[in-house]
């Protein structure tokens, strides 16, 4: 059912491209420190065009002309050997090479397919993205930017994969509103030029020297997950917003609506983790620092200009303490993040250059220590119109097998925002296993045909107690139910993911 077929691909140019002119962009340490990692990949989700509206020809020759303006996506990596010291260096040139355009159909595959019920997210969208598994090294030899569009039974999934090096999340979705203001409109007459941002780091040479050891690529590491999208309306972000602050009545700061949903999502997956009390566990929050240095940036500026804040604390003070402690430690790292602590890092990673790795040492249970939020609920994801109505949905493929990943959206309704979710198994196999029980087709729901009954037991509430709380579930049963008398139990059975179970 969801074979996808590669109708296309081809590189799309800049309009014109001038190249007695060719920019040369240097990286800055908060760019080689992507160099690892994956290229982010999203996707806009649209009904049909008519029949008339030939879309392939119109996004093509639109995207040649935001490339003119966007003309770094139309760019190449650059690596240079440095035998003298044994390092590596890297630019971008600005070549207009294009960026790869793929026209593929699923011609079995429908919205509804995609949209299913409980906000799961389908096995097959990876095949829906046109960047899998490239990371932002493979630069030198792909595409900067690549697109897919893929044709369904009733709708069109537009989707992107881009290099991280060469732009952040804020500059990405400028250019996709460029692009498609460009192919509705048929003009880039009103577009603004391009601003690049400045080399405003002080005391660091260029190109950045990389010691060898440093540019080797990591092992991949795959780690079982399952994604889901959390949808939180208005009232439940306002709820949350008030829950934390009143938390915090002593405190002078406030939690921000984003704040309170992170805070709810971090406290709800360490619930649901397999960690001990003594444990840590984090959040890794990426913030835009144009406005935040000195001086201040233009908010429009092209590049990647972000830093990461990260909270750390044990998860017995988090499931203590609550929602509202929770957001103010993700509050307190946010606010961090100075044009003093920016220009910090910078000056001290160059002295001593180590590239961080996309994967967590340990395994999938350390995996579960960590969450990391990318994407934010001020980007426009749903004003980008191509000339046949804005999209009904927007998807990420964010598993790089790094811990929990949680891609925030602006969502459909006005106040409301989706959280794209991507977590371990180790964390999510109990609800997992549910889902698939439900979906199963030898599920039944008269108890006569029945050869086995499933007893639903959540394994995080068996934290205490473990023995009195199936106990008194089995008690229920034979209460309310003739089936566990018939065999003693001997055909009811339970799942547990976590070792607690064994002890019940």
């Amino acid at each position: 059912m969801t074979d996808v077929i590669l109708v296309s691909s081809a590189m799309v140019r800049p309009e014109n491209t001038n190249q007695s002119s060719r920019t040369k962009i240097h990286l800055t340490p908060y760019d080689l420190k992507l160099l690892n990692f994956a290229y982010p990949q999203r996707g806009l989700l649209f009904s049909k065009p008519d029949l008339e509206t030939h879309i392939i020809p119109q996004l093509k020759a639109s995207l040649s002309t935001a490339l003119e303006i966007y003309f770094p996506f139309a760019g190449r990596l650059i690596k240079i050997d440095n035998p003298e010291d044994n390092t590596m260096s890297y630019y971008v040139d600005c070549d207009g090479s294009g960026a790869k355009f793929i026209h593929a159909k699923a011609e079995l595959v429908s919205i509804n397919d995609f949209l299913q019920p409980h906000d799961s997210v389908p096995n097959f969208t990876r095949c829906f993205f046109p960047a899998n598994d490239f990371k932002s090294s493979d630069g030198i030899s792909e595409s900067l930017l690549l697109l897919q569009v893929t044709e369904l039974i009733d709708g069109v999934f537009i989707s992107f994969g881009y290099n991280h090096m060469v732009a952040d999340g804020s500059s990405f979705w400028n250019f996709i509103h460029t692009w498609s203001t460009i192919c509705l409109n048929g003009s880039s007459s009103h577009i603004h030029t391009l601003v690049l941002k400045d080399l405003f780091l002080e005391g660091i040479d260029y190109p950045i020297h990389i010691p060898v050891p440093e540019t080797k690529i990591p092992q991949k590491c795959e780690i079982p997950s399952e994604e889901r999208v959390f949808h939180f309306t208005k009232k439940n972000i306002s709820d949350l917003k008030a829950k934390a602050n009143e938390e915090l009545a002593s405190s002078d700061l406030k939690i921000s609506s984003l704040q309170a949903v992170l805070a709810h999502l971090w406290l709800s997956i360490i619930k649901h983790s397999r960690l001990n009390r003594e444990e840590e566990s984090h959040i890794i929050v990426a913030a835009d620092m144009r406005r935040r240095l000195n001086p201040p940036l233009d908010t429009a500026c092209f590049g990647n200009v972000t830093h990461q804040a990260m909270a750390t604390t044990r998860v017995g003070e988090m499931l203590d303490q609550g929602l509202g402690w929770a957001a103010l430690q993700i509050n307190e790292q946010v606010r961090s993040l100075t044009n003093e602590n920016y220009k910090t890092f910078a000056e001290t990673w160059v002295r001593n250059v180590r590239l961080p790795q996309p994967k967590i040492s340990g395994g999938p249970k350390k995996a579960d220590t960590y969450l990391v939020v990318t994407s934010s609920p001020w980007f426009e994801v749903y004003d980008n119109d191509f000339g046949w109505g804005k999209p009904i949905a927007v998807r990420a493929e964010p598993n790089n097998g790094f811990g929990v990943s949680l891609v925030v959206f602006r969502g459909v309704e006005e106040g409301s925002i989706d959280v794209h979710a991507t977590i371990p198994l180790s964390i999510c196999s109990g609800g997992y296993f549910f889902q698939k029980i439900r979906e199963s087709q030898f599920r039944t729901l008269d108890p006569e045909e029945a050869d086995l009954f499933f007893v639903h037991v959540s394994c995080h509430n068996m934290r205490e107690e473990h023995r009195m709380i199936v106990q008194n579930y089995v008690d229920g049963l034979i209460a309310k139910y003739p089936y566990w008398n018939r065999t003693l139990g001997a055909d009811h059975f339970f799942v547990t993911c976590h070792d607690v179970g064994a002890r019940a």
